[in-house]
């Protein structure tokens, strides 16, 4: 065999090799959201006897700094010893996380939301069989310059009641990377927003995101007491039926 026929080979194998690892290296980045966590969450309603409903986000996740774009896994889960009946996840978002899809889920109208979401979707459950749980893939933008929150109350078909809600809770991170592919960021963390690039013009006069940045520090307020939310509509629903 002559040596350009066997450098050939070897060229091509290393190749090979090497598209297999980064094959591999992004499958494992793509799936990897590490463990379910229900940090952030509490009970609000006590649940019927025997049933346990809770809810897990991933540990962290990854956002692509030139689409936004980022994927969260919500799961919710009865860990009790009878079937849940027909209930309802929620999935919502605050500040710089924005929830654009959740599969099989509907749209909540935006006079639905609570104080300080930008969007929020609804999953009804006919029932969840003791020790089981349901997961959801959700379809998310993040805002890197903002902090984000997500929330995950589940509650009674008709809203009434809230056995448990996870959040609102944050991802971010503390340590931003603007010049890389993606920014890591890990469950109830504050989020550090990204500082513009070096090559940005300076700006002049009342800057556009004066604004929306100090409308933050009330979103975040309000995203801290979006547990009322819910249990301030209960009182009225109650008074109108």
């Amino acid at each position: 065999m002559s040596s350009r026929r066997t450098t050939a080979i070897a060229g091509s194998l290393v190749a090979t090799s090497f598209s297999a690892v980064m094959i591999l290296s992004f499958t494992a980045s793509a799936d990897d959201q590490g463990p379910g966590s229900n940090k952030g969450g509490k009970v609000i309603d006590e649940a019927p006897a025997g049933v346990e409903l809770t809810t897990l986000l991933p540990e962290k996740i990854s956002v692509d700094n030139s689409s936004q774009e980022t994927d969260i896994t919500a799961t919710v889960k009865n860990e009790g010893t009878k079937d849940s009946g027909k209930i309802r996840l929620l999935v919502v978002g605050f500040d710089g996380l924005t929830v654009k899809g959740v599969e099989g889920c509907s749209a909540i109208e935006k006079s639905g939301l609570p104080e300080g979401a930008n969007s929020g979707f609804n999953c009804a459950i006919d029932n969840l069989p003791a020790g089981e749980s349901k997961s959801y893939a959700v379809d998310a933008t993040y805002d890197l310059s903002k902090a984000g929150k997500i929330c995950l109350p589940v509650q009674t078909s008709d809203g009434k009641k809230t056995y448990w809600q996870q959040g609102p809770v944050p991802f971010g991170t503390t340590n931003p990377s603007p010049d890389a592919p993606a920014t890591p960021l890990l469950l109830g963390t504050d989020n550090k927003p990204v500082a513009p690039g070096a090559d940005e013009l300076p700006k002049t006069g009342l800057a556009r995101d004066v604004l929306p940045l100090g409308a933050a520090g009330t979103t975040l307020i309000a995203a801290g007491a979006a547990g009322l939310w819910w249990s301030q509509r209960r009182p009225r629903r109650a008074q109108e039926g």
